[in-house]
């Protein structure tokens, strides 16, 4: 494991955008040594990066519009986009291996389970009672709590319970620990046993079946890390918690899509799965990054691993209730999601990836980062001149795939619960598809915020949690 990441730390002081991108262009030997060697530590210049992209993004749709052929551009762009599109929605997913029965056991491997955990009193418990009474063989499965330095009752909380469960293991970070939440996960993991480890948030609620179903999927080639589909515990509780449920249906069913056609899978952080093997190839958890799934995901596949995806059973998690608490939490996932493209983009085009996952992670940077910022100079363009906006086919089609991509997703979920779909179960779904896209507009004001704060204001690291305030009782309605 890369003792220090990131061996270069990003100058605020400096704005130089293009020689930032042209240095990673001096010496392709030399860049090919340090991807090999260091694998992709050093890269810096995320704020310059970023105002350079935008003023291209500004530069390039401004210009469409004074020339006769900028409609057909987009146009050419919307069709591409459509037969990607086109083949998510024709692809059959991947079938889940069957789970582990009590014979297969003995030849089962070691999984560790981890939980990075600060001021997490009301939920804490809860979670570690279920992950020491999983149905897998006790010695062969540990548990580690990792109180990041918190001010409340989880350290006492988790001494108690390591009293009670022989799995447990307890650590208490120093106060001067760093690396927010990569920090705590890097410094359990060399003595962890598992060859599979597993991540969680605080939060989290599993069913005793979880490890049965999840360790045979690392059976398959090259199988880094997978994935358990995602749900929100408090779907009820009002407008924002029931989007938050239908996100994470579009979410699981455009997960598995893209897997299917060679894409990528993605790691969503909480019930995250990976392999001791591709870890230690990756260089453990990037701790100069605000969201380390996702930048653990783009290294896994940079590195030729892949990311497989678990439907059933979900890890539930408490959904966020307030707007401003939404906002908070999407713009960190948003932004950490940004800087991925912005430290990875010359390894994207370089290592071994594949066609197929280049052409798809391509495909989602454009309608998730690229898109939004464009929408900005096209709308104000589109007023000045009097005509409709250039990229709205482009627009349109990006929602309409969200809408069916929800629908998609709660259907595969009903029938995965065992749902009968009947007339009455479809109108349902369909509404909460609608009401879900009216939910994931808030997407692109986010999208278009980060877009902008990066280039222009410096963002220090720091582990920003979500408040969890515990569920009385589940909700499992989709």
């Amino acid at each position: 494991m890369a003792e220090n990441y990131w061996r270069k730390k990003e100058s605020e002081s400096e704005f130089d955008p293009i020689n930032s991108l042209l240095s990673e262009f001096s010496d392709p030997e030399a860049a090919e040594e340090e991807f090999r060697n260091d694998f992709f530590q050093g890269l810096a210049g995320r704020r310059q990066k970023a105002a350079f992209l935008l003023m291209v993004i500004w530069i390039v749709i401004i210009s469409l519009h004074f020339v006769s052929w900028g409609k057909w551009l987009v146009l050419g762009f919307t069709i591409i986009a459509g037969i990607q599109i086109l083949r998510y929605l024709f692809t059959k997913a991947e079938v889940a291996p069957p789970a582990l029965k009590p014979k297969d056991f003995v030849s089962a491997p070691k999984v560790s389970l981890l939980i990075a955990a600060r001021n997490e009193e009301a939920v804490i418990s809860e979670l570690v009672e279920m992950l020491c009474s999983l149905n897998y063989p006790e010695d062969k499965y540990e548990v580690w709590a990792i109180d990041d330095r918190s001010t409340d009752n989880t350290p006492a909380i988790l001494d108690k319970l390591a009293r009670e469960y022989s799995q447990l293991r307890v650590v208490h970070r120093a106060a001067n620990a760093g690396g927010g939440k990569s920090g705590a996960l890097n410094q359990v993991l060399p003595q962890t046993f598992g060859d599979i480890i597993g991540v969680f948030d605080a939060d989290a609620k599993v069913t005793p079946d979880l490890l049965t179903r999840v360790v045979p999927l690392f059976t398959a080639q090259k199988m880094g890390a997978v994935q358990v589909r995602k749900a929100i515990a408090n779907y009820s509780d009002n407008f924002w918690t029931k989007g938050q449920a239908a996100e994470m249906a579009l979410d699981s069913y455009v997960q598995q899509q893209r897997i299917a056609v060679g894409g990528i899978g993605e790691l969503r952080g909480n019930g995250q799965f990976v392999s001791r093997a591709a870890l230690n190839s990756c260089g453990g958890w990037n701790e100069e990054t605000i969201t380390d799934d996702l930048d653990l995901t783009i290294r896994l596949h940079l590195d030729d691993w892949k990311i497989g995806f678990l439907l059933t059973p979900p890890v539930l998690e408490e959904g966020v209730t307030k707007a401003s608490s939404l906002w908070h939490q999407r713009n960190r996932w948003a932004e950490g999601g940004y800087q991925r493209y912005l430290d990875y983009w010359r390894y994207i085009f370089k290592t071994p990836m594949g066609f197929g996952k280049r052409i798809d992670l391509l495909c989602w940077m454009f309608l998730q980062y690229i898109l939004p910022a464009a929408n900005v100079p096209d709308v104000i363009m589109a007023i000045a001149r009097h005509r409709f906006p250039l990229l709205s086919p482009l627009t349109a089609l990006l929602f309409a795939w969200g809408f069916w991509g929800m629908f998609r997703g709660l259907v595969r979920i009903s029938v995965s619960e065992g749902k009968r779909l009947n007339l009455a179960v479809l109108l349902n779904i369909s509404w909460q598809s609608l009401r879900g896209l009216i939910y994931m507009i808030h997407w692109q004001i986010v999208m278009l915020s980060i877009t902008a704060r990066m280039s222009i204001r410096p963002k220090r690291l720091k582990w920003v949690k979500t408040v969890h305030e515990g569920t009385l009782s589940v909700s499992s309605e989709q």
